[in-house]
C-alpha cells in the first residue's frame, strides 16, 4: 500500500495528494549552485599553496555542511510534506525525524479560502485558509493550484451526497407491510 492508503478508512478515497509548490525548493538550488561554484572556485585559488590538500579538506567539509543544512534537509522536507484532501478529511502531515500530522474531519470545516500575491500567482501557488468550527484557521502555505484545490475541497465538503442527507433504511414493519401508495384526486 503506498503512503497515505495506508491511513485510510474503509470506503474513504484520495481526492488530492500534493507535496508543496517547486518555488519552496527554489532558495536551496540556488545556494546549491553558489556553494558548488564557490567551493570550486576556492580550490582552484588553493591548488597553488603548499598547504593545498588540507585546504581542499576544509573546503569540501565546509560545502558539504552547507550542502546538507541548506539543500538536502529542505528538500527531504519537501518530500516528506503532504497535503491530502479524501473523501472524509483533510490530511497535512511533515517531517521525518519529529513527524507532525493533523487531520480535519470535512463536516468540522466551516470554510474554505485561499490566498496568494503576484509571485504566487505566476509560479501557481498559494496559500489554503481553512476554518474548523472550534478551532483558528489553519494555513497551509505553497499549495500548488491553490484555486483547483479550493475548488475540489469546497465541492468536496459542500456536495458530497453522504453529507446531504442520511436515507433511512427500511425498518422491519415497512418491509413486512410495504405502505400502499395513495393516487391523487381526479379532477371531475
Amino acid at each position: 500500500m503506498a503512503y497515505p492508503d495506508d491511513l485510510l478508512s474503509t470506503n474513504e478515497r484520495v481526492v488530492i495528494h500534493k507535496h508543496p509548490h517547486w518555488k519552496m525548493l527554489l532558495v536551496p538550488y540556488i545556494v546549491l549552485i553558489v556553494t558548488l561554484g564557490a567551493a570550486i572556485w576556492l580550490a582552484v585559488l588553493a591548488q597553488d599553496l603548499s598547504w593545498s590538500t588540507i585546504a581542499f579538506i576544509l573546503i569540501g567539509a565546509v560545502a558539504l555542511i552547507l550542502i546538507v543544512w541548506l539543500f538536502i534537509a529542505p528538500f527531504v522536507r519537501w518530500r516528506t510534506t503532504h497535503f491530502i484532501v479524501t473523501t472524509d478529511r483533510v490530511m497535512a502531515r511533515e517531517g521525518v525525524i519529529k513527524r507532525t500530522g493533523i487531520d480535519i474531519p470535512l463536516s468540522r470545516i466551516s470554510s474554505v479560502r485561499f490566498e496568494h500575491g503576484l509571485v504566487d500567482r505566476i509560479v501557481g501557488c498559494g496559500t489554503l485558509i481553512i476554518e474548523s468550527s472550534s478551532e483558528e484557521p489553519l494555513e497551509f502555505d505553497d499549495i500548488p493550484q491553490v484555486e483547483k484545490v479550493h475548488s475540489l475541497l469546497y465541492r468536496e465538503i459542500n456536495d458530497n451526497p453522504d453529507d446531504d442527507f442520511i436515507q433511512q433504511q427500511p425498518t422491519q414493519q415497512h418491509q413486512q407491510n410495504p405502505p400502499t401508495q395513495q393516487l391523487p384526486p381526479q379532477g371531475y
